[in-house]
């Protein structure tokens, strides 16, 4: 059983412009995201009390440090939804923040929450920085990263849904990615969703 308490946590935002399309309920992904990501803020704090790592992005990405609940209101009061959706530099850049530390010896294993609602400008891109990122690592438990699909974009389960079968066998040296749909999420606590994602 991996510890869930003794790893840390990065969440990713996509703030793309199709995160402000209204979906069931009347809210924009947006005000879903922001919802979910209270909640699992919440639970991460439990677990990870320095406070977690937030991103958000669209064309360019911005990285918050040790955010604790009470400050995710304010990024996403600061943020709003326009843009590409360039996941890859953001992700790359998540994955050699955990590399760096990691060269200190200072890295608790880590868990990357990535919050989408729509395929990435660059597929391509995405997969090699994942690929790149598993190539580092020495154990499979060190880093796990899980992708949260909101909305009902079709083009996006279905890349994700690659990222999560099929990197091994485009030459990842670890399975690191999981895939869970808002969908999916649905019946599940968050708890249950971070547990799926560090132990798949």
């Amino acid at each position: 059983m991996v510890a869930l308490n003794n790893r840390d946590y990065t969440l990713i935002l996509d703030k793309s412009g199709s995160m402000s399309t209204l979906d069931r309920g009347g809210k924009t992904r947006w005000d879903v995201a922001q919802e979910s990501t209270l909640a699992l803020a919440r639970k991460c704090e439990q677990l990870d009390p320095d406070g977690i790592t937030v991103y958000t992005f669209s064309g360019r990405f911005r990285r918050y440090e040790n955010v604790t609940a009470s400050l995710v209101e304010q990024i996403f009061l600061e943020n709003d939804p326009i843009g590409s959706t360039n996941l890859a530099a953001v992700l790359q850049d998540a994955c050699n923040h955990y590399f760096q530390r990691k060269a200190k010896g200072d890295a608790k294993p880590e868990t990357i929450l990535v919050v989408t609602d729509g395929e990435p400008d660059d597929r391509r891109a995405v997969i090699e920085a994942v690929i790149d990122a598993t190539r580092k690592m020495e154990r499979d438990e060190e880093l796990a990263i899980s992708f949260i699909q909101v909305g009902n974009d079709a083009g996006a389960t279905q890349f994700l849904k690659a990222l999560d079968d099929q990197l091994e066998s485009v030459g990842a040296k670890f399975d690191i990615c999981d895939t869970i749909t808002m969908d999916e999420m649905g019946d599940l606590s968050l708890a249950e969703v971070l547990m799926s994602a560090i132990q798949d």
